[in-house]
Order: C-alpha cells, then structure tokens, then sequence
C-alpha cells in the first residue's frame, strides 16, 4: 500500500465574485433550513466543518457558464448552509447518515469543475467536499489496476501514476487540472484520448460507494465477471443522485513510447465524418482524431475553407504506425496540412481561460456536446447549427468532433451571443435558455443523444424525461430505492425531489 499521495489540493474557482463573496446573493430559492444542533451533530462526525458565508457561498458554484454569468453580478445559483469536508470514509459515511436522518438534502463536490450545475446545492443543506479523500491508494502493476480516492484532481494523480509507477490511465479531459477523479465518473466524462483509452465507463473497474443511509458497498473488482447486473455502471454518471463514490479502481496502462501525428484538410464536414468513419470501422483507434468545421479550422487554426482533421496516437511503435497507415490511407482525398497545428492543439487544448474573458465582456458562451451515430452525424450537425444560429441575438455556432468510436462520435457545439451593451442578467439568462432549448431539442429530433461527457446536471435536467422516454421510470424507481428521502443532489437529472422543483433563469 503506497502513502496517500498526490496530496489534498483545491476547486479553481471559474470567475470571481462581483463583490464580497460573504454577501453574494443566491439566485435559486426553495433553501432547506439546518438549525444549530443539525451543524453540531455534523461537527462531532466530520474533520471539517464550516457555516461561513465566503466558504459556503464559494463551494456552492461551478464551471457552469449561466452561474458565471450570474458571478458578475455578485450571485450564486444556490447557497449551501454548511461545508463539510471528511478526511476518511468513516467521516463520509457519518455524514451522508445525518443528512438521511434529518431529511437535509446533501451534495457532494469534487474540483467543481463541471459545466451543468451538477454540483450546484439547489436546495441548500450540506456541500459534502471530498478534496481531502486524495491520493493513489494501491498500484496492482501485473494487473495494471490503480486504486485512487476520489478527490484526487487530475493533474496530480497522472503526475504521481506516471512519475512514480511509469503508468498512465490515458484519461486526459480539459478540465484536468480542474476535476477530480470522482467526478470523472460521476459524470460520465471523456478524456480527449477517448479512442485510445476509452471513456471513463470504460476505464472505471469498481468502486466504493456510501449510500444514502450511510451503509457503504464495494462494486465490481473481477474481470468480466457475470454476477449479475454491472453495478458499478449504476453510480458511474448518476452525478452524486444515488450515492457517494468514496473509491475508485481505474484500468491503467504502459506509459506510451511511441507517438504519431498527422493533419488533413477536407473539403466538406460530412466528408470527413465519413473518413474518420471508415478509421475506425478498420480497427485504427487513434488516440486523437479531431475534426473542426470550417468555421473553428478558421477561427482556430487560420485556414480558409478546410474542416481540419487532426490525428495523434500513441502507444507501441509497431501499433501506432499500423494505425496511421490507416488513417492515411482513408484521409488520401483530403488535402495534407500542416502537422504542427497537432502540437498547436497539444499547446492550448487546456486552457480554458476564453471562458471567463468573453462572459466577463458581456457575451453569453457555452459548448454543448452530444453523441450520434456515423449515420445520424451529418443531420445532427446541420440541425443543431441551423437551429442555435436561428435563435435571435446568436453569433455564431459551430461543431468539431472530438471524440470517435466504432458507432459513431461526439459532437461538440460551441455558441455566442452578445445580447447587448448593458444586458441585465435575466436577458442574458433568457437568451442561454433559448440556445440550449434550440440546440438540445433539434439533437433529439435528429437522433442525437443528451451528452457525452458533461453530464446533465441543473442545466440539462427539463430533457432527460423526454432522451430517456419510458426507460426515465425505471431511473426514478431506482432513485426511489437507493436515497428514499430523496436527500441526494436533489433537482439533478430531472428526477423528482422532495424539496420541490428547480426554477431557472
């Protein structure tokens, strides 16, 4: 058993507060109240625990671009009553059993780095801050399995895997430095290597999980096993509504030897779907095979009238070199660029300062991203465009692909707006509203899906009844049987709550 390294580190919070964060207003209503016993009993359980205004109103806020917006003017989508942030599972278990006891609703936060409200406490009660359960836990080397606690951020963890153990779990989003392990599954996320390494579905082989009424479970732990139904599957992407994930098992892999990169230019978006398609459909996997309309190959790369293809792998040389005689092969109509916007990417692909530049101007921003299948593709595209770009007051709104797998992909939808010099914030609110209800609503009809690896969160709950259709009622009786008083991130996934309905913008 290794010591508990990297360290405990903290949420980068995405836009300063307006104003004095202990004055910050709470833009939600419908806050639960916790009296002075209740905070009591949560400090004889839990190492650290806090009711101050600056810390509360801090830990209740994420990366979600609305909320920023809402920053500027010295607001929080909600204000949690009390912190508590557990240094062991014990304290965890403790903790999720008081909230049980006393109906209060609990939510746990990780880095906070998510990007629909997921980690936002609608409702009030306790933010359950798990960035002291950090550290990697146990290296199995011969069977290539890394257990890590899960308040591990990102950055430190591939530091210490690859450093110390000369592995990787090839799990690279661009929230790295932002996100922590447990949140990477319980948002179902994707590293930008995702071809290669698999979503975090994919890479994830058991977890820890304390349930609503603080009893604990362990799940999966055996390759392939048939015992039943994949219970880890449950919690991974249940984003905090079924239990708190307090341990998690990753498939980790050599670090790669071998790296090879290449760039093609097309002439048409639906033309490289199709041969990034056809990649894939002969077993290439690349890690990165990342396709931008015209509009971002323009904004991003300075080409005129290309949608730029850009292709990294990485791994053994003989693999690799196979792969991208591959690629090259399926890419032969398409124009060769230059393989230094590969490293152009590699240079920026996490710097996601933009974000709070442009909301801090005025704009209203956001990146919406989807799954289709190779079929469904090229209409989901064009749907989705046309119908943000139709909602009045948008800029622009274009797509790059970003991650491809043997049935289809990721669609990635970024959009703008500027709703005017001075816009109060229930305009700039109205119109984020508009765009995503524009947006999500021509995906479905097109065949798309909610997300891929943002998760659904406050921002995408009013559509997951209608992307799940019947199946919603077998999520909502599993909510029901697992968290009975409904105490868990209540008003995420559009599951019912006994605290009432969220009400946004």
């Amino acid at each position: 058993m290794t010591d508990l390294r990297p360290g405990p580190g903290t949420p980068t919070p995405p836009i300063a507060l307006a104003g004095d964060p202990a004055a910050a207003t709470a833009r939600l209503g419908g806050a639960v109240e916790v009296d002075d016993a209740f905070v009591a009993r949560l400090a004889d359980v839990c190492a650290e625990v806090t009711t101050d205004a600056a810390a509360t109103a801090e830990a209740s806020r994420d990366w979600w671009p609305l909320a920023m917006i809402w920053a500027t003017e010295n607001q929080v989508p909600a204000r949690a009553a009390v912190v508590a942030r557990p240094t062991t599972t014990d304290e965890v278990a403790a903790v999720v059993a008081a909230c049980h006891e006393a109906r209060v609703p609990l939510t746990t936060a990780g880095g906070r780095s998510g990007v629909c409200g997921a980690s936002v406490p609608v409702f009030g009660g306790v933010v359950l801050d798990t960035t002291a359960l950090s550290g990697i836990r146990d290296v199995d080397d011969a069977s290539l399995v890394v257990d890590v606690a899960p308040g591990t951020f990102g950055d430190r963890f591939e530091e210490e895997l690859q450093g110390t153990h000369g592995l990787t779990v090839g799990h690279w989003p661009q929230s790295m430095a932002l996100a922590t392990v447990g949140g990477w599954v319980a948002c179902r996320g994707a590293g930008q290597y995702s071809t290669r390494y698999g979503k975090i579905e994919d890479i994830v082989q058991g977890l820890d999980v304390v349930l609503a009424d603080g009893r604990r479970i362990t799940t999966g732990g055996q390759p392939r096993q048939a015992a039943g139904p994949d219970l880890t599957q449950l919690f991974v992407g249940s984003e905090g509504t079924l239990g708190v994930i307090t341990g998690v098992r990753l498939t980790a892999h050599p670090v790669p030897t071998h790296v090879a990169k290449a760039a093609y230019g097309f002439a048409s978006f639906a033309e490289a779907l199709d041969a990034m398609r056809r990649i894939l459909r002969r077993g290439a996997t690349p890690a990165v095979l990342r396709l931008y309309d015209d509009v971002e190959s323009n904004r991003n790369h300075g080409t005129e009238g290309t949608h730029d293809l850009l292709v990294l792998d990485e791994g053994e040389p003989g693999l690799v070199d196979a792969g991208m005689a591959v690629v090259a092969e399926e890419c032969a109509a398409a124009a060769p660029i230059d393989v230094g916007l590969v490293d152009h990417w590699l240079g920026k692909r996490n710097d996601v300062a933009a974000l709070e530049a442009l909301i801090s101007r005025g704009y209203v921003v956001d990146t919406m991203e989807v799954t289709g299948t190779w079929a469904a593709l090229p209409g989901i595209y064009t749907a989705a465009t046309e119908a943000i770009r139709g909602v009045e007051g948008t800029l622009v709104a274009s797509a790059h692909q970003s991650h491809s797998y043997l049935d289809g992909g990721c669609l990635y939808f970024t959009f703008a707006a500027n709703p005017g010099e001075g816009a109060d914030l229930d305009t700039r609110s109205a119109y984020y509203r508009a765009a995503w209800d524009a947006g999500t609503r021509a995906v479905l009809a097109a065949g798309g899906s909610l997300s891929h690896h943002h998760g659904v969160g406050l921002n995408r709950a009013r559509f997951v009844r209608d992307a799940l259709g019947p199946a919603f009622e077998v999520l909502a009786a599993t909510k029901a049987a697992l968290d009975p008083h409904g105490i868990l991130n209540p008003g995420k996934l559009g599951l019912p709550s006994p605290f009432g309905e969220p009400s946004w913008p």
